[in-house]
């Protein structure tokens, strides 16, 4: 399922802006134009991350958040045109999660929702067991059928996400900034290699191909 991204901000024009760009890569974006309604968006939506503005009518986007906190740990990503050390401390204070200063890049935008997202992340299993597979996580041990599978470090990573989250299609550019980090500039087809080495060592059953968009393991009837 796409993540749910909530926009509180009261410049229409920047929140049309965010909303085009987040939908494009891939989000589900609600959004709200002044405190009152962001609070209200966000008990009627749950959404996994919040981007506020700090300038806010009916109320700030300090009490905002600290109204939100009271009610969740969801990540919030303030964005704000105040960039001085003072507020930038008094929205930590607030336990927000990150602070974007305007004007922003939009790619920027997106890397830091996508660093939050994966820093906020409640850990994966253990061990996770799937048609005759088990990854233990502590003892970094693939089996399927009684078997050990001997897989490479980057080839485990992409096992455990995928069977952390069944039925999640992951695209490309996901795979590398979770596996190999936002800072990686090699070559992409990377991904596609160590999905074809996994498929050797566990069977093609396992990791299903979207075409043209990406893999994922169908989720399993319990």
């Amino acid at each position: 399922m796409p993540k749910k991204i909530l926009v509180i901000e009261d410049e229409a024009s920047i929140r049309d802006v965010l909303r085009a760009f987040l939908e494009d890569a891939g989000y589900t974006v609600f959004a709200a134009g002044d405190g009152p309604e962001g609070v209200s968006r966000f008990r009627e939506t749950a959404p996994d991350l919040v981007l506020l503005d700090l300038m806010l009518p009916g109320l700030d986007g300090f009490s905002v958040c600290k109204l939100l906190r009271r009610e969740s740990t969801v990540p919030i990503v303030m964005l704000t045109a105040l960039d001085d050390e003072d507020n930038q401390v008094k929205g930590f204070d607030a336990l927000a999660d990150d602070y974007i200063t305007k004007p922003f890049s939009m790619p920027v935008v997106i890397k830091r929702i996508q660093a939050v997202l994966r820093r906020t992340a409640p850990e994966p299993e253990e061990v996770i067991r799937y048609k005759g597979l088990v990854l233990d996580a502590g003892r970094f041990s693939v089996q399927v059928d009684g078997q050990t599978v001997p897989l490479t470090t980057r080839e485990f990573e992409i096992l455990q996400l995928l069977l952390a989250h069944q039925g999640r299609v992951f695209t490309r550019d996901n795979l590398l900034d979770r596996i190999w980090g936002l800072d990686y500039v090699g070559d992409p087809k990377i991904v596609n290699t160590h999905i074809k080495n996994i498929r050797k060592k566990l069977g093609a059953s396992y990791i299903e191909t979207i075409r043209g968009v990406g893999y994922k393991i169908e989720k399993e009837d319990r």
